[in-house]
């Protein structure tokens, strides 16, 4: 058991739960059968190790801990409850069956990947199984996972709730598919790889805008999948993961504060990273049977590749996003495009692409697309129209990090 403070160890707890709190509920959910007495199981083995860990010290392997005590905790429920039995059966399974928990944390069957695959069987309706794994997985918030999907928390809060019904009522198994079944998944379970690392690449919540416990857990489980289904569009989003990853050091100064790729200091990016992600862009594209992923990977790399934001190829970006646009069109892509166009031939020019892409009206409450438009106006001088739009996008913006740094251009604007 490890000594700390009452103090440390609230910290201590509180980080040991986002970092440990997605693999001790799938490895309940394997153990249990049932997302909701797996959650509530967690949960009580959380507040337990808040109660005795100031007492008992912190274990040598916390994650262990707290899975045993909720399994314990679960099975107790059932008792109380005189369950089924069908479920006294589960009991009965758990009690005698279930796998002996390991002595450390080092080598600990990944339950994840299954939960993954889990959550997205093509049983669920499409929209359903991102939202459901990043709030059962990742832990992520309904409010976190309505940003990502620019929706409402309501929405998916009912996208959750029916997935788990179905879940329930389908007997979906808690399994990594055959060999067989895996292409069919695969798009399902990118996305929600992809959007995980998005959130611990950009945290839509909290006073940090990085989180490196869950892109880490991303990368890890993109060279997972990559290990199992050696696909062309599995190596572009582990390359997309890597080279955008190589950045983490330069995005933030010595006080936390964003800094944007084009103010970064590039001599901080992980070389090894950039060198291991432009590998797997360049296979990726050799096979010519790339997709979106790839695509973007390929941007990262010639943005890796520049010595400066002057010294890139905007015209090579360009043509890449139009690529990226007839594979997959999104707003946001239009976004990011206009942005590279107003970095070739100049703001005006990137300003008019922005204009006409919100007076479409999708990405009115996307507060990056009024932070685009005010940087564009403010290089234009336009002061009014840049601080109208940066007054925008700090009304919108869900990060703390991102609320300081557009406040800090409009104190700049004066």
């Amino acid at each position: 058991m490890d000594d700390a403070t009452p103090v440390d160890l609230g910290a201590q707890l509180d980080a040991i739960y986002r970092a440990e709190a997605g693999r001790v509920l799938a490895t309940l959910i394997g153990l249990l059968g049932n997302f909701d007495v797996a959650e509530d199981a967690m949960h009580d083995a959380f507040r337990a190790a808040a109660e005795r860990w100031p007492k008992e010290g912190i274990p040598r392997h916390p994650r262990a801990w707290l899975v045993s005590t909720a399994r314990f905790k679960a099975i107790d429920g059932f008792r109380r409850q005189a369950k089924l039995e069908a479920a006294q059966a589960r009991v009965a399974e758990t009690l005698h069956g279930a796998p002996a928990l390991p002595e450390n944390d080092g080598d600990v069957p990944d339950e994840r990947l299954r939960l993954i695959f889990t959550c997205c069987h093509p049983a669920l309706p499409a929209e359903s199984r991102a939202a459901l794994t990043l709030r059962e997985l990742c832990g992520l918030t309904t409010e976190e996972i309505a940003h990502a999907f620019l929706t409402t928390a309501p929405t998916i809060a009912q996208r959750i709730v029916r997935a788990k019904a179905k879940i329930r009522e389908e007997r979906i198994p808690y399994q990594t598919p055959s060999a067989e079944e895996l292409p069919e998944r695969l798009g399902a379970v990118l996305a929600v790889v992809y959007l995980l690392f998005n959130e611990g690449y950009a945290s839509s919540s909290g006073p940090t805008l990085v989180r490196a416990d869950l892109s880490a857990e991303a990368i890890r489980l993109g060279r997972m999948l990559l290990e199992r289904l050696p696909e062309p569009e599995v190596m572009g989003l582990l390359a997309l993961m890597l080279l955008q990853e190589s950045r983490r050091a330069a995005r933030v100064d010595a006080a936390g504060e964003l800094v944007l790729l084009e103010d970064q200091d590039r001599t901080q990016w992980d070389r090894e990273a950039i060198r291991e992600g432009t590998g797997l862009v360049e296979r990726a594209l050799a096979t010519r049977r790339f997709g979106a992923y790839t695509l973007q990977a390929a941007i990262a790399a010639v943005h890796a590749e520049a010595r400066s934001a002057a010294d890139t190829d905007w015209a090579q970006i360009c043509a890449l996003y139009a690529a990226l646009l007839e594979v997959q069109p999104s707003p946001v892509v239009e976004l990011n495009r206009a942005v590279a166009i107003a970095m070739r031939s100049g703001p005006a020019a990137g300003l008019a692409v922005i204009d006409a892409l919100l007076a479409r009206g999708e990405l009115a409450n996307y507060h990056w697309a009024h932070v685009a438009r005010a940087d564009l106006c403010r290089r234009l001088g336009r002061s009014e129209g840049a601080r109208e739009s940066y007054e925008k996008a700090l009304g919108l913006a869900p990060g703390e990090a991102e609320r300081r740094f557009l406040a800090r251009r409009l104190r700049e604007l004066g």
